[in-house]
């Protein structure tokens, strides 16, 4: 053998047989192959209704040297149903209006204090409209106080969850893998079941799923090839299960 000992002078093991290589015929060296879209597309060839894509945004992506490319700093969630109607609870994943800092959300902005936000959706634009119309109003700034950020406290609405979750990674100290943080899973367990469903996860890994599902008062399958990650799971759902009923 050569300098390996046990290796020959290829690097392979004796009846090792020779890594294949990646090599797609129909693509170049570099190009992106797509992998998450072409298990989507291929489950909608299957049958399955591909309803959405979803942005996992990773503020702290894993970093890259590459100097030819941007660092990747999201993956991608599908939502696939198996008809064209399904469970979903829309209401139980909306998010919190957002504008501009200090400021009433645009109905309160409309109705309130008369203000069109289709002509003036800049913010100095939006504090002369107000101003403009308090004055025609006879109401002053002392006595009216035009306090924003209070107005908006108490004037706070929701709006459906948009399609991109920004969402932290965060490492279980037990596995030696990266795991989805239960930030990710929780809307997904929220608007996909009922409380008492049960959810599967065919790649359970720590089980982080069966976590957010057992939390939520969920059933949890949970299926797993590797044995360390099984027991892993087993652990780690332990406290889950005492408190309810699990499949």
């Amino acid at each position: 053998g050569g300098a390996g000992g046990d290796y020959g002078d290829g690097g392979l093991k004796e009846g090792q047989p020779k890594y294949p290589g990646r090599k797609i015929s129909t693509l170049k060296p570099k190009d992106l192959i797509g992998t998450p879209w072409m298990v989507a597309f291929a489950l909608r060839a299957d049958g399955w209704w591909l309803r959405q894509d979803i942005i996992w945004h990773k503020p702290n992506p894993m970093p890259e040297s590459c100097t030819d490319r941007c660092t990747k700093a999201h993956e991608y969630i599908f939502l696939l149903t198996k008809s064209a109607r399904y469970h979903y609870d829309a209401e139980a994943i909306k998010e919190e209006s957002t504008t501009y800092e200090n400021r009433p959300d645009g109905i309160v902005r409309n109705r309130v204090y008369e203000y069109d936000s289709k002509m003036n959706n800049h913010p100095d634009a939006y504090m002369r409209n107000i101003k403009g119309n308090m004055s025609e109003r006879g109401v002053t700034r002392t006595t009216e106080g035009l306090n924003m950020k209070t107005q908006h406290e108490k004037t706070k609405s929701t709006r459906n969850k948009r399609s991109v979750w920004t969402v932290t990674t965060k490492p279980y100290p037990e596995a030696h893998f990266a795991t989805y943080p239960e930030e990710l899973i929780k809307p997904c367990i929220m608007a996909g079941s009922k409380k008492g469903s049960t959810v599967l996860d065919p790649f359970s890994g720590a089980g982080t799923t069966g976590v957010v599902a057992l939390k939520h008062g969920c059933h949890y399958i949970g299926i797993e090839l590797n044995p360390e990650y099984a027991t892993m799971s087993e652990q780690r759902l332990k406290p889950y299960i005492a408190q309810t009923r699990l499949f």
